[in-house]
């Protein structure tokens, strides 16, 4: 009878245990492959290296360097402090800096530029009747939105790039049958991937001016050609980025498609 009864305790012991094991863990994670230090962490400091990990390879590094690094510098304290046995300061640091790494490189807002108003037009006076003349030739309507081009390693719309997009904003609206692919392009310099995503991000510059005057997003996609597609032959050297080649190729193309 003793012996069922240490046997059920023991049981009983083994589950509680368990449970309690499970529910310890699940706030916990294994560790990021580069930080060492322990085998599993709180989930904020994961989540903070994942965090700037993303961010790295959204190009934030390089767009704004001095605020990326704080943030950086701000993940590494976090894993010291959590390994100094601070447990939780490490973690309100890690969920901190999480937040400083959702707010790099916030965009800058772009001042609208308002066109200048059209003079009134003066009535034509009434002309005599005259047979109606024979029917027009119907051309085919030709339709042709400017380029813009960007400074070496930015998708930053530039004040001249603001003034030739209002022009292609107005040919837009008033060509309401149209729509547009816009293709980022890069010059030569850089890595192959990082400038197909340089490409996207001037696309997507593009497009969301386009969209905050107007154009409407069903008429408008972005494709990212990086450097694939040169518009003037470029060798890539530390001392010809601000060529003639570097500076024409690094631009935003449209492609018009008519209705």
């Amino acid at each position: 009878m003793h012996a069922m009864t240490a046997k059920r305790v023991f049981i009983f012991l083994i589950a509680v245990f368990s449970m309690s094991w499970l529910v310890g863990c699940s706030h916990v994670e294994r560790a990021p492959n580069d930080r060492p230090g322990y085998l599993y962490y709180h989930k904020p400091l994961p989540e903070a290296a994942r965090s700037l990990d993303e961010a790295r390879l959204a190009g934030k590094d390089k767009e704004c360097p001095a605020e990326f690094k704080a943030a950086s510098d701000m993940v590494d304290n976090a894993f010291e402090t959590y390994i100094a046995c601070h447990t939780q300061e490490g973690i309100d640091m890690a969920r901190e800096a999480i937040g400083k790494i959702k707010a790099l490189c916030p965009a800058k807002p772009v001042a609208a530029v308002k066109p200048e108003p059209l003079p009134e037009p003066v009535p034509a006076p009434t002309p005599a009747p005259t047979p109606p003349p024979p029917a027009p030739v119907v051309e085919p309507v030709k339709i042709t939105l400017e380029d813009i081009h960007f400074d070496f390693d930015r998708a930053t719309l530039t004040n001249a790039a603001v003034v030739i997009l209002n022009r292609d904003i107005q040919t837009l609206k008033d060509n309401p049958g149209v729509m547009v692919q816009i293709e980022g392009h890069t010059c030569a310099h850089g890595s192959d991937d990082y400038n197909m995503a340089l490409g996207e991000r001037r696309a997507n510059a593009v497009k969301e001016f386009l969209a905050h005057q107007g154009i409407a997003s069903d008429r408008m996609t972005t494709i990212s050609y990086g450097e694939t597609r040169l518009a003037m032959p470029e060798i890539p050297t530390p001392h010809n980025k601000n060529s003639t080649e570097a500076k024409a190729n690094r631009r935003v193309h449209f492609e018009v498609i008519v209705k």
